[in-house]
This record gives C-alpha cells, structure tokens and sequence, in this order.
C-alpha cells in the first residue's frame, strides 16, 4: 500500500497522482491534505512516515513545492528512507542502490506526467542487495545510535 501525502504546495499533484493510482488499481491511503488552504509540510510528512514506521504502508509519496522539506521530516522517522526525486534515471537509482521506501516529489517544478515516470521507475525497480544491503544496515546502526 503506498501512503501519499502533501501540503497546499503539493495538493494538486497529489490529487493527479490519486487519479492515477486508481487507473491502475494501485492501493493508496490519502493522509492528506484535503484542500489547498495553506498547512504546514512536516504534519504530512510525520503522517506518511509513521505509516511506513508502523507497517500500515509498504511505501511513501510525498508532495510538497521543492521536495526538500518533505524528505527532511520525513528522514527524522527510523526506518524511512526518503529521496527528493526528479527524474527517471533518480528514481532507479534510489530503489536499486538506497532502497528508499519514500520518494518526494515537486508540485512546483512537476507536471504529472513526469510524476507518473518517476514513480513507475521507482516502483519497478528492485534493490540490489550485497554491497548496498551492507551500506543500509551502516545506516541502521547510525539511526540506533543517534535516535534515542
């Protein structure tokens, strides 16, 4: 299931990318906004991430205008792995190399076909393991000793 979130900057694309999930018959659970009322990025955020913590979500897609404070919040949380993402060729990468389980996208800078592009790159693509395995349990001991 992915959880998909954003703020006033990101709520259009995030309600195109809505409309796709259900094209496809992707599950999604929608931890907000609902409107384009200014609200403040780290509640979304801290919303998709806790879903990802806790298990109710496999992945995370979050929007916001630059990316970047969405990723922010959401790198606070153990166990989450966010990238701000903005092409094809990124999106393989942070799955194959990082296995980041949240991808954030722009509403600013982003049309939604490129956010379709970003996301099915990302989505169908399969972590390496071995060496990269060994790089992500690095990062674990880091988030166990540094997130008390």
């Amino acid at each position: 299931m992915i959880a998909i979130g954003a703020d006033h900057g990101g709520y259009k694309l995030k309600e195109e990318l809505k409309k796709y999930f259900e094209e496809k018959g992707i599950e999604y659970k929608d931890y907000g906004t609902y409107s384009e009322e200014r609200t403040d990025f780290p509640i979304y955020a801290k919303r998709v991430a806790e879903a990802i913590k806790e298990g109710t979500a496999e992945y995370g897609v979050l929007v916001c205008r630059s990316g970047y404070g969405m990723t922010i919040a959401a790198n606070k949380f153990r166990g989450v792995r966010a990238a701000s993402v903005t092409s094809e060729k990124l999106a393989i990468a942070a799955k194959a190399d990082d296995d980041v389980n949240v991808i954030t996208l722009c509403g600013d800078y982003m049309k939604i076909n490129e956010a379709i592009i970003i996301f099915e790159a990302w989505q169908n693509t399969k972590f390496k393991y071995g060496r990269y395995q060994e790089r992500l349990d690095m990062i674990e001991k880091i988030e166990n000793e540094n997130m008390k």
